[in-house]
């Protein structure tokens, strides 16, 4: 019963408005992210304490930075329907979270429902709705919708174009929907932003052999060999390579 009557509390107790909130949060999130262990005991401990929607959402980053992704997407959506009974703007970013830990933790299923409902509260603004978007193109990728999904990233790019991931998988995208001018375009992007990232140049690679060009094959899949040894993006580079007669590194 004391337990039942602490959880109650902890539901329902308002949570202070965004920029306000109280220095528990701060130490918690520091925890979350520094020490996840340690965070995800100080957020069990603050939440049975009443620290409502603020200490869920903390609970959700600890576990999320220990890759427990279902258990840290649950917290979200706990996190998301406080916000929402109390009325707060937070959910649409609670939502957003869940979905995308959903996707972390491989159901796409469940991550496309929290990133409908993220989408359907209006409340997201500029890089936010920009990656709820990107993280719905993903999900809608997987279930085979490429039309939805080219639809989502279009919309993802005018808000998140900062971001090489968005950029990639637009390249990705467009390269398997047949659209070379797109992908090589998209591609250059990726490349301006994250050079350096195994998984872009071994899209460029595919790109570049797409469209017939051995040597900017060869050259971006060489490129993985050098940033990533060992790594699947390697062996997917090494395959790759077997088609020119390339030797592997």
């Amino acid at each position: 019963m004391f337990f039942f009557l602490l959880s109650l509390q902890a539901a329902t107790t308002a949570a202070p408005p965004v920029g306000q909130e109280p220095p528990r949060y701060a130490e918690c999130m520091d925890l979350a992210t520094g020490d996840p262990s340690q965070g995800v005991a100080a957020a069990s401990k603050w939440r049975v304490e009443g620290g409502g929607m603020l200490a869920r959402q903390c609970l959700g980053v600890a576990y999320a930075n220990q890759k427990r992704w279902p258990s840290a997407a649950a917290a979200f959506e706990e996190a998301a329907r406080e916000a929402e009974s109390a009325h707060d703007i937070r959910s649409s970013n609670y939502w957003a979270q869940a979905g995308n830990a959903w996707l972390a933790a491989g159901d796409p299923v469940k991550a496309r429902a929290a990133l409908d409902a993220a989408l359907a509260t209006g409340l997201l603004r500029g890089l936010a709705l920009g990656e709820a978007r990107l993280d719905r193109a993903r999900v809608l990728v997987a279930a085979g919708d490429m039309d939805g999904a080219r639809s989502d990233l279009d919309r993802a790019l005018a808000d998140a174009k900062a971001d090489p991931l968005a950029w990639l998988l637009s390249a990705t995208l467009a390269r398997r929907q047949g659209d070379l001018v797109r992908a090589k375009a998209d591609i250059t992007e990726a490349l301006q932003r994250a050079g350096d990232d195994a998984q872009v140049q071994l899209e460029a690679g595919n790109i570049a052999a797409s469209a017939g060009d051995e040597a900017g094959a060869r050259a971006a899949w060489g490129r993985v060999l050098e940033l990533a040894p060992g790594s699947p993006s390697a062996e997917s580079a090494r395959k790759a390579l077997a088609q020119f007669g390339a030797s592997e590194r």
